[in-house]
């Protein structure tokens, strides 16, 4: 009994290790989304900087990419950048394989 139990423990350990790693993953994409889209619209650094932390609290409002794209798409939109939202989700895969290469490159 106690190894089904010692099994359970390390699969519950498991997959808590798996959900942080990848809400850090994803964290650091936005980040980097946030850093790409700075760049585009010519921000300040101090801009820069605040618009990346923006982006990542935009990703709380609702489960899935949908209000970092819509988010993305309106700031780009608005600072008049041509970009499509097919170019905004090209872009997030991008980054999502940057964000989990620098993120395990640490570990």
């Amino acid at each position: 009994m106690t190894d089904f139990k010692d099994r359970e423990r390390a699969e519950e350990a498991r997959f808590a290790l798996d959900e942080e790693t990848a809400f850090r993953i994803a964290a650091r994409r936005n980040r980097l989304l946030g850093e790409w889209a700075a760049g585009l619209m010519k921000l300040t650094p101090e801009e820069a900087d605040a618009y990346r932390k923006a982006v990542v609290q935009a990703d709380f409002e609702e489960a899935g990419d949908e209000d970092v794209v819509r988010k993305l798409l309106g700031d780009l939109t608005a600072a008049q950048i041509d970009i499509t939202e097919a170019d905004i989700r090209a872009k997030l895969g991008e980054m999502a394989v940057e964000a989990r290469r620098q993120l395990l490159g640490e570990v």
